[in-house]
């Protein structure tokens, strides 16, 4: 089953601002979460119901699942420091 994707304006403006290299590779992995929303690797955010969060290199994607609506929500894209602040 395919999930729909829906990616935040505060996190399209984060990917914007990363360096090409690493922004093609947050998008496939983006890209794929439609597919796979819980994809080898993903962990489930504690304190929080729907929350999840996948590695890519130095970075950080905390994205939504909405299994009823097969709904994908990235919230923010961040590097490692500054994505639990």
């Amino acid at each position: 089953m395919a999930y729909t994707l829906h990616i935040r304006r505060s996190a399209e403006k984060e990917i914007a601002g990363i360096p090409q290299k690493t922004r093609s590779r947050i998008i496939d992995e983006i890209r794929h979460l439609a597919n796979q929303p819980r994809p080898y690797g993903c962990k489930k955010l504690s304190g929080e119901d729907r929350a999840w969060r996948i590695r890519v290199g130095d970075h950080r994607v905390v994205y939504e699942i909405d299994d009823i609506e097969a709904l994908v929500d990235v919230r923010l894209v961040a590097h490692r420091k500054e994505a639990y602040r």
